[in-house]
């Protein structure tokens, strides 16, 4: 049977376009359907908004560790309109350099909501089309609980819009949208308060190193409460009060939920044509990212398994080049590194110690704490954090976290170096570059006191 497309894409997000664009160049009659916006949450409502407020949160720190250099006081008035003016200039830009992307390498864009109607059939606004593939990558979107007065909090992605910067903010949630906003709102002059229902926020990260962070945040005035959730809200005026699992109220001008994500599979066809899903209602793929129905796959958020957009387009490659190339790959999931983009940076690659000991290896640890050069001459209490994970065996650097200035920027170039097998003795051997916050990394010698 002729079908219209070789691939049907629905979703043009990081991993959507990346599939499309790559598969059109590899010679597939490609099509992609999007009913919001070009480039997903990442573009939109993730990443690259979200470091743009950062940069913005940083300012107000910088101008005060600015005297301590010689710089004079002078007046600074922040605007919340005029950043949320120039962040979405910056996103149409990129839409635009999303939809010149697709049309470059050939790919149609349609614009509306994809259903599925069988195994090669989508429907957009009631017209049909045929596919031989059909690759879903339609992505997450906040998922918010169902409490009394739920109707008065916010999502992260309302919080890119806000009318007006709130002077008191509750923030609900403890991975790393809510870390990352209440860093924001934080250094823009909110009052800013922090709930998470565990123990410690940042699960799953190495527990010395979030310790690390949290207390590096308390002393940037944001208001930590563990085990803590909330039960109910209520409006009294502009002011929403919270009640918390404990029985307190706390009151703010805005609540925040930023709970999670869950896969956008509802009103898709999904559930209507059968597909394999877990219990969260992320779609279930084999290494091909091919779903439970052969001739449908799925690959980014989605399936909820590396929820990064570097993967998601990782996985956007693998496909165009597994379907349609002689190029066949595999995406690589170990030593993945990640950047929260908390006031400081949390970064990090490789196993954690917690990881490390579960798994038997024998771990050396090495970590140093210090005041960065630049803080020498401020008052600013901020202090760096680095650690590293060895393998006793056979030397071999397991896991690098960081806490600190920049550190994103500084564990992207390591995750070379844990993707290569480096060992501590290799670490040891390379000169650093003086004076930097990197150099720590390969200048400690001495293990940490069990």
């Amino acid at each position: 049977m002729p079908y219209q497309y070789d691939l049907f894409v629905i979703g043009a997000g990081s991993g959507g376009v990346r599939a499309a664009r790559m598969s059109a160049r590899f010679g597939a009659r490609a099509a992609i359907a999007e009913d919001r916006y070009l480039g997903g949450t990442c573009v939109n409502a993730g990443c690259i908004p979200k470091k743009l407020l950062v940069y913005a949160a940083h300012y107000a720190e910088d101008f005060e560790d600015a005297r301590a250099f010689g710089w004079s006081d002078a007046k600074w008035d922040f605007d919340w309109r005029t950043l949320v003016a120039n962040k979405d200039q910056e996103i149409q830009r990129l839409n635009d350099v999303y939809r010149n992307l697709l049309q470059t390498a050939g790919v149609e864009l349609i614009h509306g909501r994809a259903v599925l109607q069988d195994q090669h059939t989508v429907t957009v606004g009631g017209r049909g089309y045929t596919a031989e593939r059909i690759l879903i990558a339609t992505g997450g979107r906040p998922s918010i609980p169902d409490i009394p007065g739920q109707e008065y909090v916010i999502s992260s992605d309302a919080a890119f819009h806000l009318e007006q910067l709130p002077g008191r903010i509750i923030i609900v949630g403890g991975g790393y949208i809510a870390v990352e906003f209440a860093g924001i709102f934080n250094g823009l002059g909110v009052d800013t308060m922090l709930l998470y229902r565990g123990e410690l926020f940042l699960r799953g990260f190495d527990a010395e190193t979030r310790r690390f962070l949290a207390e590096q945040m308390r002393k940037k005035g944001i208001k930590l409460l563990f085990n803590t959730n909330l039960t109910r809200v209520r409006r009294e005026g502009s002011e929403y009060g919270a009640r918390t699992t404990a029985g307190e109220v706390l009151w703010a001008d805005t609540i925040m939920y930023a709970t999670g994500r869950v896969a956008n599979t509802t009103n898709t066809g999904i559930a209507e044509l059968g597909l394999a899903l877990d219990k969260k209602g992320a779609i279930i793929v084999n290494a091909d990212y091919q779903t439970s129905v052969p001739s449908i796959y799925a690959i980014g958020d989605v399936t909820d398994r590396h929820n990064l957009t570097p993967v998601a387009t990782a996985e956007g490659t693998a496909f165009a080049r597994n379907q349609f190339s002689k190029q066949p790959m595999r995406v690589d999931y170990h030593n993945i590194p990640t950047c929260i983009f908390s006031h400081p940076n949390l970064a990090t690659v490789g196993l954690t110690e917690e990881q490390a000991r579960e798994q038997n290896l024998d771990p050396v640890i090495y970590k140093t704490t210090f005041t960065p050069l630049k803080h020498t001459l401020t008052k600013n209490p901020e202090k760096t954090f680095m650690k590293l994970i060895v393998d006793r065996t056979t030397d071999r650097v397991l896991g690098v976290h960081m806490v600190g200035a920049e550190a994103g920027e500084i564990i992207q170039g390591i995750a070379i170096a844990l993707n290569t097998g480096a060992t501590k003795a290799q670490f040891d051997a390379t000169i650093g570059i003086h004076p930097t916050l990197a150099e720590e990394f390969v200048t400690m010698r001495e293990p940490a006191t069990p």
